[in-house]
């Protein structure tokens, strides 16, 4: 009887729990499955069907006319430029800045959690309360050009000359260093301590421990603080907005405002053109990212 019944379980074909884990977890995926397609994945296609017709009403294929016109169009190819130099000079610093303060704080130092509030601190002040301080500082009679004229220097209008993309600059990197600054600290608190002991019985150095161990440790940190930072400098519209109005100074004038300007004519099929320039630059940009990463994380691997 117990031969008969072992041989009967042999037959029997064996249970895949990773099947049954897929079909117990896919009614919990369907709504968030369906919240993706109904609110990112069928309005991108339905943006990219528009940037190749004439308008909405007619629907006439035109292929690529409006991306020709709008590489054309003064004001797209100026608020382009801008993001990317705004990008290109925020980014890094809001990378190389937090990574140095967060290497500093990693040590025991005086005041030291003091410090670090002080940092953290920006990301709970309201975006209208910050625009404020900015305001009273670079005003054309604000603080800073208070203190020029008392030591017989001229005052600077900052928002309407080729300092404005400084001071945006500047409000970026004291919204987003706190934030970033405790994503290192934590990277660096993961780095497993029998690593360091063994660094530092060998005699390494900080600054090769740094670039040997560290820094291959913390490239996912990196390449993910570089992604977010990379998003909220496409998003720094907002502050510039507040700051300036609808037509900032010419070297403020970002994508954002482009886009702003161009829905108050309904000009549906440039904005779709744009925002696929715009989804394209990004896809590269990050694409490059993970490349990088891929590298480093190899390295770490072996």
């Amino acid at each position: 009887m117990i031969k008969k019944v072992k041989s009967e379980l042999k037959r029997r074909k064996p249970v895949s729990f990773e099947n049954r884990d897929k079909t117990s977890t896919m009614p919990f995926m369907i709504p968030s499955i369906a919240g993706f397609m109904l609110f990112f994945l069928i309005p991108f296609f339905i943006v990219l069907y528009y940037s190749f017709i004439d308008n909405p009403i007619n629907q006439e294929f035109v292929a690529f006319d409006n991306y020709i016109s709008l590489l054309r169009n003064h004001a797209f190819m100026l608020s382009l430029k801008n993001t990317l130099i705004f990008s290109v000079i925020a980014v890094p610093l809001a990378v190389i800045i937090p990574l140095i303060l967060a290497l500093f704080l990693e040590n025991n130092i005086p005041g030291k959690s003091i410090f670090r509030t002080a940092l953290i601190s920006p990301l709970v002040v309201p975006v209208a309360s910050v625009i404020l301080i900015w305001q009273v500082v670079f005003h054309y009679n604000g603080v800073i050009n208070v203190f020029l004229d008392s030591v017989g220097i001229e005052a600077v209008d900052w928002f309407k000359s080729d300092f404005s993309r400084l001071v945006v600059v500047m409000l970026f990197l004291w919204k987003n260093t706190g934030y970033n600054m405790v994503l290192f600290m934590a990277a660096l608190a993961n780095i497993p301590l029998d690593v360091k002991e063994a660094a530092l019985i060998d005699g390494v150095g900080p600054i090769r421990r740094f670039f040997r161990i560290k820094l291959n440790f913390m490239s996912s940190s990196i390449f993910f603080v570089t992604i977010l930072s990379l998003i909220n400098s496409f998003k720094v519209f907002r502050e510039v907005y507040l700051l300036t109005g609808d037509y900032p100074y010419e070297g403020l004038y970002m994508l954002q405002h482009y886009i702003n300007n161009t829905f108050r004519s309904l000009d549906y099929q440039k904005l779709s053109a744009a925002a696929v320039i715009i989804c394209i630059i990004i896809t590269a940009i990050i694409a490059l990212l993970f490349v990088i990463d891929n590298k480093l994380g190899s390295s770490v691997d072996e």
